[in-house]
């Protein structure tokens, strides 16, 4: 069997009947039957017809006589018959789709009694539906589009749409648009039907003007009017011909009929005609792209909110402690699982129970100081309870502990960190005594605390320090620090233990701060076991960004909810698409659209309405949440609260395309599966 190739019937053909004795279109034998149930009823009983270029054939006949199936047979529409169509000695195989789609795509032109023209489309761009299955530039495309339907009288009418034309002018569209891809057969369907007289005859005109210039014109009338204006009329009647007259000659076909190459449909036509059914039901598909925005804004805002408050957790922990810092404690747990946050409250715990084991020594200090990328190490204390009387006024203090680098500078407020025999006092103590706080820097405070001796005997140590500064702890709870030297020394003459409870390491790099801590958590003691616990800023705010990204995740999931309502609104808005535009399905499919194209065309316009709803929604989340919202937080907490990431947009960008694409596909499915001739004869 011979290829179908469009271009290869079009080559084919432009060698003439001169050099080719064969017909160019045969008919063998073709027989369709119809069945209700078993029972059959059979439409053509067997019909035998020749073509050739150059004629203008009617096949004339009443209604029901099986004209529209026999033209849907030629036409490639109809696949369920018997017999053979043979195009200049090349066998069609109708039971292969795509052959079918390429055939109608490069030699077939319809035109139809009630013009089938896309509604959301310009008279050109009806015109350009055919070209943009072909090579030509687009260019060329919008040239030879303008070139036809100069031909057909309609240049002034290129930007209107279908409604806006008149029955003639709108069968002339439908001319223009059947030359377009410049076929090589013709088929006019009752043409002339729905016609005045006068648009009657400057139709036929056209035909056979196309006839003369060497295509095969085949119109199917039940006018005799219409078949008389032709070369040829083939009567048919009760599915069987019963009729074949040669009312004049057909035309000459001269050797060098021109052709253009046809190819499948690329995938910008299907974006672009999407596109323009988009901006024509712009108040249908608004609403939709709305729902769906509302939905992405809520997510983006939600995920936005969670990022500002983890920001301004780690900006406000960080600000009040040095993140190259890994404090230290001895570890009192024996559970391997148990994690560092559980092992320091335990430690800490330990200090007021349990002194004497939660010492570190010097040689685990040495340890400390020998890991890898840890620059320093300090030693530190800490007690609780301390009792203190400055200017006659007394208070209390939560925890009395050694100042070291591994707090930020920022928290004091007014004053020097403490050098020897000094003290930093808190503001809100300092506050009670003056509001001048700074008046209270030089002066003499009296600190009382319990200490131990070794077998945890508690010991009252008790110094007087001149306050250094005024500290503000902010979030870790009021401050009131000393040097190391000054806390030991006052141990020392208390008779108490020397050695330090906490320790604070410093990393060379923030990057290395969790590698360190990890390596201070495997130093063991003398019997295996773990000897200290690590935490870092790091570990403190990857706890507490947990717990918020939790919640910002559940808020996000909660407002997600709204996207499934946006879903389900594109499924029913693209089923509804479908339903609306069948005879459009049907018209694009008999011009040689394949089934993977209209798919493309129904989750084309899909995955735009999620795009634009993306776009949408970012405008929505930046003017109402960056902007507006941001402003009325920053009254409150200085910072801006709805911090938008690329990470954030980029998601909202590929859910709402995975949303719309899943969406149409049940949809663009139905569609691509409309059998042609059923869709065309949609109401």
């Amino acid at each position: 069997m011979l290829s179908c190739k469009a271009n290869k019937f079009k080559e084919a053909s432009a060698r003439g009947r001169s050099i080719n004795t064969m017909a160019f279109l045969s008919l063998r034998d073709i027989k369709k039957s119809y069945f209700l149930g078993k029972e059959e009823f059979p439409v053509l009983k067997g019909i035998d017809l020749d073509f050739e270029l150059g004629e203008f054939v009617s096949i004339l006949g009443e209604s029901g006589g099986g004209k529209s199936t026999l033209m849907n047979i030629i036409g490639g529409l109809d696949r369920n018959f018997n017999g053979s169509v043979t195009i200049n000695g090349a066998t069609l195989d109708h039971s292969k789709e795509k052959q079918m789609d390429e055939y109608r795509r490069g030699t077939i032109g319809y035109i139809y009694q009630s013009y089938n023209l896309v509604s959301h489309l310009t008279v050109l761009e009806n015109v350009l539906v055919s070209l943009d299955m072909t090579t030509l530039t687009r260019a060329e495309r919008t040239a030879r589009a303008k070139e036809l339907l100069t031909q057909v009288g309609l240049a002034d009418q290129i930007k209107k749409h279908p409604n806006q034309l008149s029955g003639g002018q709108k069968q002339r569209v439908a001319i223009a648009r059947a030359l377009a891809a410049d076929p090589q057969i013709i088929i006019a369907d009752e043409p002339t039907g729905a016609l005045d007289s006068k648009n009657t005859k400057e139709v036929l005109a056209i035909l056979d003007d196309i006839a003369a210039q060497g295509k095969l014109v085949i119109a199917v009338t039940h006018s005799q009017e219409v078949a008389d204006y032709g070369t040829r009329i083939v009567h048919l009647a009760d599915g069987q011909i019963d009729g074949d007259t040669r009312l004049k000659a057909a035309y000459p076909v001269s050797g060098a009929v021109t052709s253009i190459p046809d190819k499948p449909l690329p995938a910008s036509a299907s974006y672009s005609t999407a596109w323009r059914h988009l901006k024509y039901n712009w108040k249908q598909n608004g609403i939709i792209i709305l729902g769906t925005a509302i939905g992405l804004f809520a997510v983006l805002l939600f995920s936005g909110l969670g990022n500002g408050v983890k920001s301004y957790i780690n900006d406000q922990v960080t600000s009040l402690a040095n993140p190259t810092a890994v404090s230290i404690m001895r570890n009192t747990v024996d559970d391997k699982k148990s994690p560092n946050v559980d092992r320091a409250q335990k430690a800490q715990q330990a200090l007021a129970t349990d002194y004497e084991h939660t010492l570190i020594s010097q040689k685990q200090l040495d340890q400390i100081a020998a890991v890898k990328h840890v620059k320093s190490v300090e030693p530190a204390y800490q007690f609780s309870g301390a009792q203190l009387t400055l200017n006659g006024h007394k208070g209390q203090a939560a925890a009395y502990q050694t100042w070291t680098d591994g707090y930020s500078s920022d928290v004091i407020k007014s004053g020097h960190k403490p050098g020897n025999g000094e003290i930093l006092i808190d503001k809100s103590f300092a506050e009670t005594i003056t509001s001048d706080t700074k008046s209270l820097i030089g002066k003499k405070l009296t600190i009382e605390f319990a200490a131990f001796k070794a077998g945890n005997v508690p010991v009252r140590v008790t110094q007087t320090l001149t306050v250094s500064g005024i500290a503000d702890g902010g979030q870790s709870g009021p401050m009131f620090a000393a040097n190391f030297t000054t806390m030991k020394d006052a141990l020392s003459k208390a008779g108490a233990l020397t050695d330090a409870s906490l320790a604070e390491a410093y990393v060379d790099d923030v990057k290395n701060v969790k590698a360190a801590g990890k390596a201070i958590d495997a130093i063991k003691t003398d019997d295996g076991k773990r000897a200290l616990v690590g935490i870092t800023i790091g570990s403190l705010l990857d706890t507490i960004n947990t717990i918020v990204s939790l919640a910002s995740n559940v808020l996000a999931a909660i407002a997600g909810i709204s996207l499934l309502v946006s879903a389900l609104m594109i499924i029913a808005t693209m089923y509804m698409s479908v339903a609306e535009r069948t005879k459009e399905i049907g018209i694009l499919r008999a011009l040689g659209e394949s089934k993977k194209d209209i798919r493309r065309l129904f989750t084309s316009e899909s995955v735009l309405i999620g795009l634009i709803s993306a776009g949408v929604a970012l405008i929505l989340v930046y003017v109402l949440g960056v902007g507006l919202l941001n402003s009325a937080l920053y009254k409150i907490a200085s910072f801006n609260m709805i911090q938008i990431t690329t990470g954030n947009i980029i998601f909202a960008v590929v859910v709402a395309l995975v949303i719309a694409y899943l969406a149409a596909l049940l949809p663009s499915r139905m569609a691509a599966r409309l059998n042609p001739i059923d869709a065309l004869s949609a109401d």
